[in-house]
């Protein structure tokens, strides 16, 4: 079966790649110290500390697989490539929601980088579903777990 490709913007990238390092290099390293430490104070069949690293070092290393498949099948979006007429992966997006009357600014990311609570949206997600190959002053109609609501592209940015 072919792993999915993890569409990211150079950021998201980079991010990744530091994120790794920092898993692979100090974390590590970390984890193995709290577990050398954990051995030395004696019985490890009820040594709480021991547990807890080693249960730390299974994140770690689970983490690290994730991070590697996904920068292996990485796919990156140059938002500076990204066009400001239709939205696009990489663009950031100021929209008017008709319902409660205020604007909203969104960057459309992979899914790997959405982070809705700083703005930054799957290009996979109901909204930007709805937004990707859309125009400045459309209006455009998403399902949202409240049922349908009303947007008007107000800006497109690259």
């Amino acid at each position: 079966m072919a792993d999915k490709k993890v569409v990211l913007t150079y950021e998201g990238l980079k991010k990744m790649e530091e994120e790794l390092e920092n898993l692979k290099t100090v974390r590590r390293k970390e984890v193995a110290e709290k577990i050398k430490e954990a051995r030395g104070q004696g019985d490890l069949s009820e040594n709480a500390e021991y547990d807890a690293a080693k249960e730390e070092q299974g994140e770690i290393e689970a983490r690290i697989v994730q991070l590697g498949n996904m920068l292996r099948n990485a796919e990156v979006i140059d938002g500076t490539e990204a066009n400001s007429d239709i939205i696009s992966i990489g663009n950031t997006v100021t929209i008017y929601d008709e319902e409660f009357e205020e604007e909203d600014t969104y960057t459309i990311v992979g899914s790997a980088e959405a982070d809705p609570m700083e703005g930054r949206i799957s290009n996979e997600s109901p909204m930007g579903i709805g937004l990707l190959g859309r125009k400045k002053g459309e209006r455009v109609s998403i399902m949202t777990p409240d049922g349908e609501s009303f947007f008007r592209i107000v800006e497109i940015q690259k």
